[in-house]
């Protein structure tokens, strides 16, 4: 006799949710996969080249360091180039970091050059690529735009390409949140009493069972990190999702309207500039500077300062935490380029909560969120990642092996072949 019992409202809903989950796994998981693993790998972007240019970043401590400004100095012949910003770590062995650019350069970022704070040496620049941070761009390019950037011919006529990689790449984050989100409603069990074993993987059984618990303990583990890779992902790919992240957050601020004449900053702006121009302001010794920076913020960290133009009065300087378990955020403060008083000071945690939130979206999403400690945990969590299209890919074949063994064999009586979850 056919059972003909109805199906509960919570058993449709789950098989609704799984079928969403499986379309979505097989139309997103290459592109996943792909993504996921240059996420992995791009986690220690930053160690990894610095161990790769060792020689760029380590120096041996001496007794004495020489002031910023000789070294700017030095750095200013070499280059024959505006000194834009440097950096000075924390740590008694590592170089200092000095940016330049050239008027007339609209690259990005300009070149940092790398010296010795002891003697004064260059030890080289950020145009020096070595085969690792070769490696390390591809894997970004694969990540971000899935290397379309690199193909020069372009795809679509109308469409750079590097936009087209960041549209797909864009498309298939949001259906691998889907996935998440679908994924951990039909990870709970028929029964609540059942839920530890959703939690274990069962190393003991065949590796059917192995690789089915390891597609759903190790996703639910990982779960919060992947959904926060996974939300934040998309805003780099679409200026819509952007905005809409912005607003949810609160704070999005609507692009200012150029004003008319075509001079946003008024006439009385523009005077004033030339103004101020004219009587170019000199800058004191940065130990002042660095002085009140270390008195406003006496804590170990590496310290970054930007270079005020000609025609600027304000001097910004962040100051990062060091340290394995410290926020990724800085703490900034401006002082007044005259005589080094402050003029504005930024604490991160004094900032309401969705300041932060929106100010940390990039943190949020490589995992530099809290030093060391955050980068081990989403490095991990991406691995996880990387291996789910695979276990999930595994799961579906064994199912329709499953089922098409199921409708080979011949019985006298019905039988009723239960959708079991992915």
């Amino acid at each position: 006799m056919r059972n003909t019992r109805t199906k509960s409202n919570w058993e449709i809903i789950r098989k609704l949710f799984n079928d969403i989950h499986l379309w979505v796994g097989l139309i997103a998981g290459i592109f996943v996969f792909v993504i996921c693993l240059s996420g992995t790998i791009y986690v220690y972007n930053t160690e990894i080249r610095e161990l790769a240019s060792s020689h760029l970043h380590k120096v041996t401590p001496e007794a004495n360091k020489i002031d910023i400004e000789q070294l700017s100095e030095i750095v200013k012949v070499e280059s024959n180039a505006r000194i834009t910003g440097f950096t000075i770590p924390s740590s008694q062995s590592k170089s200092y970091q000095i940016s330049t650019r050239k008027e007339g350069d609209n690259s990005r970022g300009g070149v940092t050059y790398y010296i010795n704070p002891y003697n004064g040496e260059i030890l080289g620049n950020s145009k020096e690529e070595s085969k690792v941070a070769t490696f390390m761009g591809s894997m970004f390019s694969l990540h971000r735009w899935l290397l379309l950037d690199k193909v020069e011919t372009p795809i679509f006529e109308g469409l750079a390409n590097q936009k087209l990689g960041s549209y797909i790449s864009g498309a298939m984050t949001i259906l691998f949140t889907i996935g998440l989100l679908t994924g951990i409603v039909i990870w709970f069990p028929r029964k609540i009493k059942r839920w530890r074993q959703g939690l274990t993987i069962k190393f003991n059984s065949n590796w059917k069972r192995i690789n089915h618990d390891i597609h759903n303990s190790l996703s639910l583990y990982s779960f919060v990190f992947l959904l926060l890779m996974g939300i934040t992902g998309p805003q780099w790919s679409f200026e819509w999702y952007r905005t809409g992240l912005r607003k949810a957050l609160g704070t999005y601020e609507a692009p200012a309207a150029p004003a008319k004449g075509g001079n946003a900053r008024g006439a009385d702006s523009k005077e004033n500039t030339e103004n101020i121009s004219q009587a170019a302001i000199t800058l004191l010794p940065m130990s002042s500077y660095l002085e009140t920076v270390n008195t406003s913020f006496p804590y170990e960290g590496d310290i970054r300062v930007t270079i005020p133009a000609d025609n600027e009065d304000i001097i910004s300087i962040s100051k990062f935490k060091a340290g394995f378990f410290t926020p990724a955020a800085a703490n900034q403060i401006k002082l007044k380029v005259q005589d080094a008083s402050v003029h504005e000071t930024m604490i991160f945690r004094d900032k309401p909560f969705n300041e932060r939130v929106s100010g940390s979206i990039k943190a949020l999403h490589v995992g530099d969120v809290y030093g060391q400690f955050s980068k081990l945990i989403y490095f991990l969590a991406c691995l996880i990642a990387t291996s789910l299209p695979v276990t999930g890919t595994l799961i579906w074949i064994n199912k329709l092996k499953k089922k098409k063994g199921s409708k080979v064999k011949v019985s006298r009586k019905p039988v009723l072949v239960t959708h079991e979850s992915i």
